[in-house]
Protein backbone atom coordinates (compact mmCIF):
# COMPACT_ATOMS: atom_id res chain seq x y z
CA UNK A 1 0.00 0.00 0.00
CA UNK A 2 1.08 3.51 -0.79
CA UNK A 3 2.22 6.09 1.61
CA UNK A 4 0.61 9.80 1.73
CA UNK A 5 3.76 12.18 2.12
CA UNK A 6 3.67 13.57 5.45
CA UNK A 7 3.44 17.48 3.75
CA UNK A 8 0.40 16.99 1.75
CA UNK A 9 -1.70 14.55 4.96
CA UNK A 10 -1.16 17.14 7.13
CA UNK A 11 -2.42 19.68 4.80
CA UNK A 12 -4.83 17.70 4.31
CA UNK A 13 -6.01 16.77 7.85
CA UNK A 14 -5.85 20.98 8.35
CA UNK A 15 -8.32 21.66 5.99
CA UNK A 16 -10.81 19.05 7.29
CA UNK A 17 -10.28 20.31 10.55
CA UNK A 18 -10.34 24.11 9.57
CA UNK A 19 -13.37 24.08 6.93
CA UNK A 20 -15.87 23.30 9.93
CA UNK A 21 -15.18 26.47 11.45
CA UNK A 22 -15.35 28.68 8.72
CA UNK A 23 -19.09 27.11 8.20
CA UNK A 24 -20.09 28.21 11.54
CA UNK A 25 -19.29 31.81 11.05
CA UNK A 26 -23.01 33.50 9.75
CA UNK A 27 -22.93 36.55 7.47
CA UNK A 28 -25.81 38.71 8.55
CA UNK A 29 -27.38 40.27 5.64
CA UNK A 30 -29.74 43.72 6.14
CA UNK A 31 -32.75 43.90 3.72
CA UNK A 32 -35.92 45.53 3.15
CA UNK A 33 -38.90 44.40 2.14
CA UNK A 34 -38.58 45.47 -1.50
CA UNK A 35 -34.92 44.91 -1.75
CA UNK A 36 -35.72 41.24 -0.95
CA UNK A 37 -38.45 41.19 -3.88
CA UNK A 38 -35.81 42.39 -6.33
CA UNK A 39 -33.48 39.75 -4.99
CA UNK A 40 -36.09 36.98 -5.30
CA UNK A 41 -36.72 38.09 -9.07
CA UNK A 42 -33.22 38.40 -10.08
CA UNK A 43 -32.05 35.11 -8.22
CA UNK A 44 -34.93 32.63 -7.98
CA UNK A 45 -33.66 29.22 -9.54
CA UNK A 46 -37.69 28.23 -10.73
CA UNK A 47 -38.75 31.21 -12.15
CA UNK A 48 -35.22 31.15 -14.05
CA UNK A 49 -36.14 27.96 -15.22
CA UNK A 50 -39.69 28.48 -15.56
CA UNK A 51 -39.19 31.61 -18.05
CA UNK A 52 -36.80 29.08 -20.61
CA UNK A 53 -40.34 27.69 -21.27
CA UNK A 54 -41.04 30.85 -22.92
CA UNK A 55 -38.16 30.94 -24.52
CA UNK A 56 -39.22 27.12 -25.83
CA UNK A 57 -42.16 28.46 -27.05
CA UNK A 58 -40.38 30.41 -29.48
CA UNK A 59 -38.35 28.10 -30.47
CA UNK A 60 -41.61 26.04 -31.74
CA UNK A 61 -42.80 29.20 -33.69
CA UNK A 62 -39.11 29.26 -35.32
CA UNK A 63 -39.81 25.77 -36.13
CA UNK A 64 -43.87 25.80 -37.29
CA UNK A 65 -42.88 28.01 -39.73
CA UNK A 66 -40.38 26.14 -41.76
CA UNK A 67 -40.81 24.79 -45.48
CA UNK A 68 -40.34 21.02 -45.59
CA UNK A 69 -37.01 20.20 -47.37
CA UNK A 70 -36.35 19.30 -50.92
CA UNK A 71 -35.77 15.36 -51.10
CA UNK A 72 -32.94 13.61 -53.68
CA UNK A 73 -32.95 10.45 -54.87
CA UNK A 74 -30.44 8.43 -57.00
CA UNK A 75 -31.75 5.23 -57.93
CA UNK A 76 -31.52 2.66 -60.78
CA UNK A 77 -27.51 2.49 -60.85
CA UNK A 78 -26.17 0.36 -62.88
CA UNK A 79 -22.98 -0.90 -61.77
CA UNK A 80 -22.43 -4.35 -63.47
CA UNK A 81 -23.40 -3.21 -66.79
CA UNK A 82 -22.93 -5.36 -70.59
CA UNK A 83 -19.50 -4.90 -72.35
CA UNK A 84 -20.51 -1.82 -74.70
CA UNK A 85 -21.63 0.01 -70.94
CA UNK A 86 -18.19 -0.71 -69.78
CA UNK A 87 -16.62 1.06 -72.31
CA UNK A 88 -16.38 4.43 -71.50
CA UNK A 89 -14.33 3.41 -67.99
CA UNK A 90 -11.31 5.34 -68.03
CA UNK A 91 -8.98 5.61 -65.10
CA UNK A 92 -11.84 4.64 -62.69
CA UNK A 93 -14.45 7.29 -64.16
CA UNK A 94 -17.69 6.92 -63.89
CA UNK A 95 -19.12 4.93 -66.96
CA UNK A 96 -20.46 7.04 -69.49
CA UNK A 97 -23.18 4.27 -70.42
CA UNK A 98 -24.30 3.25 -66.55
CA UNK A 99 -27.86 3.63 -66.58
CA UNK A 100 -29.42 5.63 -63.27
CA UNK A 101 -32.15 8.15 -62.47
CA UNK A 102 -32.18 11.38 -60.38
CA UNK A 103 -35.36 12.29 -58.51
CA UNK A 104 -35.95 15.53 -56.81
CA UNK A 105 -39.07 16.11 -55.06
CA UNK A 106 -40.92 18.93 -53.09
CA UNK A 107 -44.01 18.84 -50.30
CA UNK A 108 -45.97 21.75 -50.74
CA UNK A 109 -48.78 21.82 -47.72
CA UNK A 110 -52.05 23.39 -49.25
CA UNK A 111 -54.92 24.79 -47.15
CA UNK A 112 -52.38 27.04 -45.12
CA UNK A 113 -51.75 24.57 -43.22
CA UNK A 114 -48.53 26.20 -42.33
CA UNK A 115 -49.86 29.31 -40.82
CA UNK A 116 -52.52 27.28 -39.26
CA UNK A 117 -49.90 25.62 -37.20
CA UNK A 118 -48.01 28.78 -36.65
CA UNK A 119 -50.67 30.54 -35.40
CA UNK A 120 -51.17 27.46 -32.83
CA UNK A 121 -48.14 27.66 -31.64
CA UNK A 122 -48.31 31.79 -31.19
CA UNK A 123 -51.11 30.40 -28.94
CA UNK A 124 -48.97 28.34 -27.22
CA UNK A 125 -46.62 30.78 -26.08
CA UNK A 126 -49.26 33.35 -25.24
CA UNK A 127 -50.25 30.08 -22.64
CA UNK A 128 -46.39 29.73 -21.43
CA UNK A 129 -45.98 33.52 -20.49
CA UNK A 130 -49.42 32.82 -18.57
CA UNK A 131 -48.16 29.90 -17.00
CA UNK A 132 -44.80 31.65 -15.85
CA UNK A 133 -46.84 34.48 -14.36
CA UNK A 134 -48.67 32.34 -12.47
CA UNK A 135 -45.73 30.62 -10.80
CA UNK A 136 -44.42 34.26 -9.92
CA UNK A 137 -47.61 34.97 -8.53
CA UNK A 138 -47.70 32.06 -6.33
CA UNK A 139 -43.85 32.57 -5.72
CA UNK A 140 -44.30 36.23 -4.69
CA UNK A 141 -47.06 35.45 -2.34
CA UNK A 142 -44.94 32.61 -0.37
CA UNK A 143 -42.07 35.08 -0.41
CA UNK A 144 -44.37 37.94 1.09
CA UNK A 145 -45.80 35.51 3.68
CA UNK A 146 -42.52 34.15 4.51
CA UNK A 147 -41.33 38.06 5.20
CA UNK A 148 -44.18 38.60 6.94
CA UNK A 149 -43.51 35.60 9.17
CA UNK A 150 -39.93 36.56 9.59
CA UNK A 151 -40.62 39.75 10.78
CA UNK A 152 -42.97 38.91 13.25
CA UNK A 153 -40.74 36.51 14.55
CA UNK A 154 -38.14 38.59 14.75
CA UNK A 155 -40.37 41.14 16.90
CA UNK A 156 -41.34 38.90 19.33
CA UNK A 157 -38.22 37.00 19.84
CA UNK A 158 -37.01 41.04 20.67
CA UNK A 159 -39.41 41.52 22.91
CA UNK A 160 -38.84 37.85 24.58
CA UNK A 161 -35.45 39.04 24.96
CA UNK A 162 -35.94 41.87 26.26
CA UNK A 163 -38.25 40.21 29.14
CA UNK A 164 -34.98 37.97 29.73
CA UNK A 165 -32.82 40.37 30.96
CA UNK A 166 -34.87 41.95 33.08
CA UNK A 167 -35.55 38.23 34.47
CA UNK A 168 -32.11 37.98 34.91
CA UNK A 169 -31.21 41.21 36.44
CA UNK A 170 -34.17 40.31 38.75
CA UNK A 171 -33.02 36.90 39.45
CA UNK A 172 -29.52 37.71 40.05
CA UNK A 173 -30.60 40.50 42.35
CA UNK A 174 -32.83 37.95 44.60
CA UNK A 175 -30.49 35.49 44.84
CA UNK A 176 -28.26 38.08 47.21
CA UNK A 177 -30.91 38.72 48.65
CA UNK A 178 -31.91 35.25 49.70
CA UNK A 179 -28.27 34.86 50.55
CA UNK A 180 -28.74 37.22 53.39
CA UNK A 181 -31.93 36.06 54.63
CA UNK A 182 -34.03 39.05 53.17
CA UNK A 183 -36.42 37.24 51.15
CA UNK A 184 -38.02 33.76 51.30
CA UNK A 185 -36.37 30.95 48.72
CA UNK A 186 -39.67 30.33 47.81
CA UNK A 187 -39.78 33.90 45.49
CA UNK A 188 -36.33 33.51 43.97
CA UNK A 189 -37.21 29.65 42.81
CA UNK A 190 -40.89 31.80 41.73
CA UNK A 191 -38.70 34.24 39.87
CA UNK A 192 -36.17 31.60 38.55
CA UNK A 193 -39.44 28.87 37.29
CA UNK A 194 -40.97 32.30 35.24
CA UNK A 195 -37.54 32.48 33.83
CA UNK A 196 -37.10 29.18 32.46
CA UNK A 197 -40.49 29.05 30.67
CA UNK A 198 -39.25 32.60 29.35
CA UNK A 199 -36.52 30.59 28.02
CA UNK A 200 -38.07 27.86 26.42
CA UNK A 201 -40.58 30.09 24.27
CA UNK A 202 -37.51 32.13 23.66
CA UNK A 203 -35.65 28.71 22.17
CA UNK A 204 -39.19 27.92 20.46
CA UNK A 205 -39.25 31.06 18.48
CA UNK A 206 -35.68 30.79 17.52
CA UNK A 207 -36.60 27.41 15.96
CA UNK A 208 -39.29 29.01 14.16
CA UNK A 209 -37.39 31.43 13.08
CA UNK A 210 -34.68 29.33 11.95
CA UNK A 211 -37.09 27.39 10.01
CA UNK A 212 -38.00 30.63 7.97
CA UNK A 213 -34.84 31.57 7.64
CA UNK A 214 -34.25 28.34 5.62
CA UNK A 215 -37.52 28.74 3.88
CA UNK A 216 -36.64 32.36 2.49
CA UNK A 217 -32.89 32.09 1.81
CA UNK A 218 -33.81 29.04 -0.43
CA UNK A 219 -36.40 31.35 -2.30
CA UNK A 220 -33.50 33.67 -2.44
CA UNK A 221 -30.64 31.26 -3.47
CA UNK A 222 -28.45 32.78 -1.19
CA UNK A 223 -25.63 30.93 1.21
CA UNK A 224 -27.03 29.17 4.08
CA UNK A 225 -24.30 30.62 5.90
CA UNK A 226 -26.21 33.99 5.52
CA UNK A 227 -28.64 35.43 8.40
CA UNK A 228 -31.16 37.65 6.79
CA UNK A 229 -32.25 40.41 9.03
CA UNK A 230 -35.42 42.49 7.99
CA UNK A 231 -36.12 46.10 7.94
CA UNK A 232 -39.72 46.41 8.39
CA UNK A 233 -40.97 48.80 5.79
CA UNK A 234 -44.42 50.98 6.39
CA UNK A 235 -47.62 48.70 6.84
CA UNK A 236 -49.93 50.80 5.25
CA UNK A 237 -52.14 49.12 3.66
CA UNK A 238 -55.93 50.11 1.99
CA UNK A 239 -58.76 50.47 3.96
CA UNK A 240 -61.62 47.84 2.66
CA UNK A 241 -64.55 49.41 2.08
CA UNK A 242 -67.79 47.40 1.33
CA UNK A 243 -67.91 48.84 -2.25
CA UNK A 244 -64.35 47.91 -2.94
CA UNK A 245 -65.19 44.39 -3.85
CA UNK A 246 -67.07 44.56 -6.67
CA UNK A 247 -63.61 46.37 -8.50
CA UNK A 248 -61.47 43.24 -7.29
CA UNK A 249 -63.67 40.99 -9.40
CA UNK A 250 -63.26 43.23 -12.25
CA UNK A 251 -59.39 43.76 -11.50
CA UNK A 252 -59.32 39.40 -10.98
CA UNK A 253 -60.48 38.66 -14.56
CA UNK A 254 -57.99 41.75 -16.04
CA UNK A 255 -54.90 40.49 -13.95
CA UNK A 256 -55.18 36.60 -13.02
CA UNK A 257 -52.75 34.70 -14.97
CA UNK A 258 -54.54 31.56 -14.49
CA UNK A 259 -57.75 32.66 -15.86
CA UNK A 260 -55.85 34.47 -18.82
CA UNK A 261 -54.39 30.98 -19.34
CA UNK A 262 -57.97 29.43 -18.88
CA UNK A 263 -59.31 31.71 -22.09
CA UNK A 264 -56.16 31.03 -24.34
CA UNK A 265 -56.76 27.14 -23.91
CA UNK A 266 -59.67 27.99 -25.39
CA UNK A 267 -58.57 29.36 -28.03
CA UNK A 268 -55.75 26.91 -28.26
CA UNK A 269 -58.21 24.20 -28.83
CA UNK A 270 -60.08 27.07 -31.70
CA UNK A 271 -56.81 26.88 -33.68
CA UNK A 272 -56.19 23.23 -33.20
CA UNK A 273 -59.71 22.43 -34.95
CA UNK A 274 -59.19 24.78 -37.46
CA UNK A 275 -55.90 23.48 -38.02
CA UNK A 276 -57.25 19.75 -37.87
CA UNK A 277 -59.74 20.09 -40.47
CA UNK A 278 -57.03 21.47 -43.04
CA UNK A 279 -55.43 18.60 -42.44
CA UNK A 280 -58.13 16.80 -44.48
CA UNK A 281 -56.78 18.69 -47.84
CA UNK A 282 -53.89 16.30 -49.16
CA UNK A 283 -50.68 17.72 -49.66
CA UNK A 284 -48.87 17.83 -53.14
CA UNK A 285 -45.62 16.52 -54.08
CA UNK A 286 -43.88 17.84 -57.21
CA UNK A 287 -41.22 16.12 -58.60
CA UNK A 288 -38.48 16.49 -61.41
CA UNK A 289 -36.57 13.21 -62.71
CA UNK A 290 -33.81 12.79 -64.43
CA UNK A 291 -33.47 8.78 -66.29
CA UNK A 292 -30.87 7.57 -68.79
CA UNK A 293 -31.53 4.77 -70.55
CA UNK A 294 -34.09 3.56 -68.23
CA UNK A 295 -36.68 3.45 -70.78
CA UNK A 296 -37.12 4.67 -74.67
CA UNK A 297 -34.86 7.32 -74.66
CA UNK A 298 -31.34 7.84 -73.51
CA UNK A 299 -31.81 10.98 -71.53
CA UNK A 300 -35.09 11.42 -69.55
CA UNK A 301 -36.44 14.44 -68.00
CA UNK A 302 -39.81 14.62 -66.75
CA UNK A 303 -41.82 16.53 -63.78
CA UNK A 304 -44.57 14.92 -61.65
CA UNK A 305 -47.25 15.56 -59.00
CA UNK A 306 -48.54 13.55 -56.46
CA UNK A 307 -51.35 13.38 -53.47
CA UNK A 308 -53.35 11.13 -51.01
CA UNK A 309 -56.74 10.27 -52.08
CA UNK A 310 -58.87 10.94 -49.44
CA UNK A 311 -61.25 8.66 -49.64
CA UNK A 312 -60.79 6.60 -46.18
CA UNK A 313 -59.07 8.82 -43.80
CA UNK A 314 -60.35 12.37 -44.01
CA UNK A 315 -58.87 13.18 -40.15
CA UNK A 316 -62.43 12.42 -38.44
CA UNK A 317 -61.35 11.14 -35.55
CA UNK A 318 -58.62 14.68 -34.38
CA UNK A 319 -61.61 17.04 -35.83
CA UNK A 320 -63.99 15.76 -33.48
CA UNK A 321 -61.38 15.66 -30.83
CA UNK A 322 -60.35 19.24 -31.24
CA UNK A 323 -64.22 19.72 -31.03
CA UNK A 324 -64.82 18.22 -27.79
CA UNK A 325 -61.90 20.00 -26.29
CA UNK A 326 -63.33 23.54 -27.10
CA UNK A 327 -66.24 22.98 -25.52
CA UNK A 328 -64.43 21.31 -22.68
CA UNK A 329 -61.99 24.09 -22.34
CA UNK A 330 -64.58 26.70 -21.91
CA UNK A 331 -66.88 24.95 -18.63
CA UNK A 332 -63.55 24.61 -17.48
CA UNK A 333 -62.67 28.47 -18.27
CA UNK A 334 -66.06 29.11 -16.17
CA UNK A 335 -65.38 26.63 -13.24
CA UNK A 336 -62.14 28.56 -12.84
CA UNK A 337 -63.36 32.42 -12.74
CA UNK A 338 -66.32 30.85 -10.27
CA UNK A 339 -63.72 29.72 -8.21
CA UNK A 340 -61.52 32.88 -8.16
CA UNK A 341 -64.63 34.98 -7.23
CA UNK A 342 -65.49 32.85 -4.50
CA UNK A 343 -61.40 32.82 -3.14
CA UNK A 344 -61.50 36.57 -3.79
CA UNK A 345 -65.10 37.08 -1.37
CA UNK A 346 -63.05 34.96 1.07
CA UNK A 347 -59.85 36.59 0.58
CA UNK A 348 -61.49 40.07 1.27
CA UNK A 349 -63.62 39.22 4.33
CA UNK A 350 -60.79 37.82 5.81
CA UNK A 351 -58.79 41.21 5.48
CA UNK A 352 -61.46 43.31 6.35
CA UNK A 353 -61.80 41.07 9.56
CA UNK A 354 -57.94 41.10 10.17
CA UNK A 355 -57.59 45.07 9.27
CA UNK A 356 -60.45 46.05 11.90
CA UNK A 357 -58.91 43.84 14.48
CA UNK A 358 -55.59 45.18 14.36
CA UNK A 359 -57.05 48.78 14.23
CA UNK A 360 -58.53 48.14 17.68
CA UNK A 361 -55.47 47.02 18.88
CA UNK A 362 -53.86 49.97 17.76
CA UNK A 363 -56.01 52.97 19.15
CA UNK A 364 -56.37 51.07 22.44
CA UNK A 365 -54.49 53.72 24.98
CA UNK A 366 -53.33 50.77 27.72
CA UNK A 367 -52.17 48.04 24.82
CA UNK A 368 -49.43 50.84 23.43
CA UNK A 369 -48.41 51.99 26.92
CA UNK A 370 -47.43 48.49 27.55
CA UNK A 371 -43.78 48.94 27.47
CA UNK A 372 -43.58 51.54 30.23
CA UNK A 373 -46.07 49.33 32.08
CA UNK A 374 -43.15 47.17 32.02
CA UNK A 375 -40.62 49.43 33.72
CA UNK A 376 -42.85 50.50 36.39
CA UNK A 377 -43.60 46.99 37.50
CA UNK A 378 -40.00 46.19 37.48
CA UNK A 379 -39.02 49.10 39.79
CA UNK A 380 -42.12 48.25 41.90
CA UNK A 381 -41.16 44.84 42.37
CA UNK A 382 -37.73 45.72 43.40
CA UNK A 383 -39.10 48.46 45.70
CA UNK A 384 -40.96 45.78 47.54
CA UNK A 385 -44.58 47.37 46.62
CA UNK A 386 -46.03 44.81 44.95
CA UNK A 387 -45.64 40.78 44.86
CA UNK A 388 -43.76 38.32 43.48
CA UNK A 389 -47.30 36.82 42.36
CA UNK A 390 -48.48 39.84 41.00
CA UNK A 391 -45.03 40.62 38.84
CA UNK A 392 -45.34 37.02 37.02
CA UNK A 393 -48.86 37.33 36.14
CA UNK A 394 -48.28 40.70 34.82
CA UNK A 395 -44.93 39.31 32.44
CA UNK A 396 -47.51 36.59 31.52
CA UNK A 397 -49.96 39.34 30.63
CA UNK A 398 -47.54 41.45 29.09
CA UNK A 399 -46.00 38.86 26.71
CA UNK A 400 -49.51 37.31 25.94
CA UNK A 401 -50.54 40.99 24.94
CA UNK A 402 -47.27 41.62 22.99
CA UNK A 403 -47.87 38.13 20.94
CA UNK A 404 -51.63 39.76 20.29
CA UNK A 405 -50.28 42.70 19.03
CA UNK A 406 -47.73 41.24 17.00
CA UNK A 407 -49.61 38.51 15.48
CA UNK A 408 -52.44 40.74 15.02
CA UNK A 409 -50.13 43.23 12.75
CA UNK A 410 -48.88 40.00 10.70
CA UNK A 411 -52.56 38.54 10.05
CA UNK A 412 -53.20 41.83 8.41
CA UNK A 413 -49.98 41.79 6.53
CA UNK A 414 -50.41 37.92 5.44
CA UNK A 415 -54.71 38.54 4.51
CA UNK A 416 -53.50 41.48 2.37
CA UNK A 417 -50.84 39.17 0.71
CA UNK A 418 -53.62 36.63 -0.01
CA UNK A 419 -56.11 39.32 -0.78
CA UNK A 420 -53.35 40.34 -3.63
CA UNK A 421 -52.54 36.57 -5.07
CA UNK A 422 -56.84 36.04 -4.92
CA UNK A 423 -56.85 39.19 -7.37
CA UNK A 424 -53.94 38.59 -9.10
CA UNK A 425 -52.24 42.21 -9.00
CA UNK A 426 -50.29 44.20 -6.28
CA UNK A 427 -53.33 46.19 -4.99
CA UNK A 428 -52.41 49.83 -3.46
Amino acid sequence: MRRIPLPIFVGFTLIFFTSPIVAQEWTVLRYTPIQIEALFLEQNLQLIAEKMNISLADAEIVQAKQWANPELSVGSVNFWGSEKQREGLVMGAFPKNTQFSVELSQLIQTAGKRSKLVNQTKVSKEIAVEEFEDVLRGLKAELRKLVGETTYLQSYSAVLSDQQKSLEQLTEAYKKQAAQGNIAKTELVRLQSGLLELENEINETRSSLNEQQKNLKSLLNISPLNRIEIDPDNDSMPVPEPDWLASLFVTARESRPDLKRGELETLFYEKSFIYEKSLRTPDITLSANYDRYGGVWKDFVGIGISFELPFLNRNQGNIKAARISINQSRQLALQQQNNALHEIAEAFANYEQAYNFQQKIAENELLTELDKMFEIYTKNLLNKNISMLEYIDFMESYRSSKQTMLSARKNKHISFIELQYATGSDLK
